[in-house]
């Protein structure tokens, strides 16, 4: 059973395009963590969909999101049914 979550994403201005590029290569590094990751308009800057196979992974893959120098804020929205 997986655990789906979103993680909206505020970044240094102008930033979005390079902390999207280093996402999608550090963060699916993990074994059996997909990660899809979009810039968006409006009060985020990206959109990043994890889907890990526990919890334990999930937390792993946000702490690693969340420790990048031009990242500076972070919502996590962690779906509500397992897949």
């Amino acid at each position: 059973m997986s655990v789906r979550a979103y993680v909206l994403i505020t970044t240094a201005i102008g930033s979005e395009y390079e902390v999207l590029e280093d996402l999608k290569t550090s963060a699916s590094t993990t074994r059996g963590v997909k990660v899809e990751a979009d810039v968006v308009y409006g009060s985020f800057d990206l959109v990043v969909i994890i889907e890990a196979p526990d919890l334990s992974t999930l937390d792993r893959v946000v702490t690693q999101i969340r420790s990048h120098p031009k990242i500076t804020r972070t919502t996590t929205l962690i779906s509500s049914r397992s897949r």
